[in-house]
């Protein structure tokens, strides 16, 4: 079958597969560069991990995803996308470009929070004023579809966009968790963009599939290299660029629909647009704004770093480390795709029962974390019981493979302080503890 032949499916797929390519490629040359220039973070008081590993994913991420979009302009299928009615493409990389170059001078010099607010709605007012991606209609089940002038559209976007970059810039404190989740929500968006392109709306559909695709490649080809234990972590310059990318992946769907096809479809299709939107996002904002008013109630500052995350309570409960991102993974995939099946099969018995079973099992696993094997997980070290204070030489940045925090007991209230953690032997062949408490995030706006 040659190229031009090709189902559009195909295409969307190849579009992936480079995209997944470029960024496995690309991941240890920005590993290099983040140890030569620096930027590398180090162990504190609130992080996991325990050796000092470098940043800077997020410009594999980007690198991957120009190829990708660079690939699909090329295929005739999707050349539509560019050329026809939809997003400008060019200047959506472009504002991916510029918050990647935002978040990883963050991961260099740890910018201040105004200034890194700053850059987001800078990205962020590009992609919506000049690539046109604006939310442009809102499907108010009873009321019918609620159509957004431009000098509304606009902000409204910038502020859901902002709010979207530093929701997943929040739950990126475990090896794997953000890119994960991001490729579980791109592919649920993927699937619904599909299901739009059969049911005729293909010129809605061509845009969000294409960044979704695009997204879900360059995710699944950096996770190899962060998950658990992690050489690489994808740094503000991944959080920021990948949450930028989900949200337009989302928006595209309305900018260009037609608000009386939306008002006369059938089923659930236009109900499920915006539920979609909230179950992909689910995780992030309602991390997001726990945080805000746990923080806001203790007379803090809603960017005041701390230990009580989502991710942090699993960790508490008694989970590992790749327990619970396993588990973050489960509950976005019932969300998105559950979601996504409601727009195809509508209200099916069988489905909602499906759904109910997932949910059920899902809480099971996560109020009863499986008992802890004694002895250390792989490439980790459990502390002994009682503190320990024997010095040790800094670990090498080109060691770069973290050592999980775990709680002991494997129980515990939620937002529990966690042990220490024995850092890996020093030169002298001695070990010390490094207090560890599950975030790696700044403390500034897009940190936790």
């Amino acid at each position: 079958m040659s190229i031009a032949n090709a189902h559009p499916s195909l295409e969307y797929l190849l579009v992936a597969a480079v995209g997944m390519g470029g960024t496995f490629l690309a991941t240890p040359v920005a590993r290099a560069i983040a140890l030569t220039w620096k930027a590398v973070a180090k162990p504190r008081d609130r992080d996991v991990h325990a050796v000092a590993t470098p940043r800077l994913g997020g410009v594999a991420i980007f690198a991957g995803f120009a190829l990708a979009l660079f690939t699909a302009g090329q295929l005739p299928n999707l050349r539509d996308a560019f050329t026809k009615n939809g997003p400008e493409m060019s200047w959506i990389v472009i504002a991916a470009g510029i918050i990647c170059l935002i978040g990883a001078l963050d991961d260099r010099y740890e910018l201040d929070s105004l200034t890194k607010l700053a850059g987001q709605v800078l990205a962020t007012g590009i992609m919506v004023t000049r690539g046109g991606v604006q939310l442009a209609l809102i499907y108010i089940p009873g009321y019918g579809t609620l159509v957004l002038s431009r000098d509304l559209a606009i902000p409204v976007t910038i502020l859901l966009t902002v709010l979207a970059i530093n929701a997943v810039n929040f739950i990126d404190g475990l090896d794997g968790l953000a890119a994960g989740v991001t490729a579980i929500g791109a592919a649920g968006f993927f699937v619904f963009g599909y299901h739009l392109a059969q049911d005729n709306r293909i010129q809605v559909a061509a845009a969000p599939m294409l960044i979704a695709a695009a997204l879900v490649g360059v995710c699944l080809g950096f996770l190899p290299h962060n998950f658990w234990p992690a050489r690489i972590f994808m740094g503000d310059s991944g959080s920021m660029l990948v949450g930028l990318l989900l949200s337009a992946a989302a928006t595209t769907a309305t900018t260009y629909a037609d608000p009386q096809t939306f008002d006369g479809a059938v089923g659930s299709l236009p109900l499920a647009l915006p539920l979609l939107a909230l179950a992909v996002f689910a995780i992030p904002f309602i991390d997001l704004v726990l945080a805000v008013f746990r923080r806001v109630g203790h007379g803090q500052s809603p960017f005041t770093p701390d230990k009580r995350h989502l991710h942090h309570r699993l960790l508490a409960l008694g989970h590992s480390h790749r327990r619970a991102v396993l588990l973050m993974y489960f509950w976005a995939a019932w969300g998105a795709f559950g979601c996504t099946a409601f727009s195809v099969f509508h209200a099916d018995t069988v489905l909602v029962a499906i759904l109910a079973g997932g949910f059920v099992v899902g809480l099971l696993l996560l109020v009863k974390p499986r008992r802890r094997r004694r002895g250390p997980e792989p490439s980790s070290a459990a502390p002994p019981a009682g503190p320990s204070a024997a010095p040790s030489a800094a670990p090498s940045e080109e060691a770069a493979v973290p050592v999980s925090a775990t709680v002991a007991g494997g129980s515990g209230p939620l937002g529990a302080q966690a042990p220490d953690v024995l850092s890996p032997p020093g030169p002298n062949g001695v070990t010390a503890s490094a207090p560890a408490a599950p975030s790696r995030s700044t403390g500034r706006v897009s940190g936790s």
